[in-house]
């Protein structure tokens, strides 16, 4: 199981209080990724975060791109696994704990441009180990589906 927070719910407050600041968001973006270095490698930015969503952009530069001059599959990968993440972490109560098990992607056409990650997750009923799966939906900037991340969350909550 992944270190256990002592509550995240802190993530919630954090984007609460920082939303509506000058460079806010870029800040927020930027302690997420802090917090998970290899998430942060990809210089992803959060535009909307509250509990059980998040909606996550990554701009397309030479660093996160492949030989064919297209998003590299695995920053997709990283793009939908932050995005999930942060969709589900915001509803796991104080003291509760969570670690992906399992990741897909159906990738549907290159990626080209500002890809944007949209999530929503539901917190299961129950208490101790249980698993969700939280689907991100990637698009471009025309708004097409260029990939489809599907993330399996293992889960410890409080009793």
């Amino acid at each position: 199981m992944a270190k256990r927070v002592a509550d995240p719910q802190q993530l919630n407050r954090m984007w609460e209080m920082l939303k509506n600041k000058p460079l806010g968001k870029r800040i927020f973006s930027r302690a997420v990724g802090t917090a998970a270095p290899y998430t942060g490698s990809i210089g992803a930015l959060v535009d909307e975060f509250r509990p059980g969503y998040a909606r996550v952009h990554l701009r397309d530069r030479k660093r996160v791109r492949n030989h064919l001059n297209s998003i590299h599959a695995v920053a997709l990968v990283n793009l939908g696994e932050v995005t999930t993440g942060l969709a589900m972490m915001s509803l796991v109560p104080k003291g509760g704990r969570g670690i992906v098990t399992g990741l897909s992607m159906e990738y549907k056409k290159k990626s080209r441009g500002t890809i944007t990650c949209e999530s929503q997750a539901t917190l299961p009923e129950g208490q101790g180990q249980v698993d969700a799966e939280v689907v991100g939906t990637l698009r471009d900037e025309a708004g097409d589906v260029v990939a489809i991340a599907r993330a399996q969350w293992r889960l410890d909550l409080p009793g």
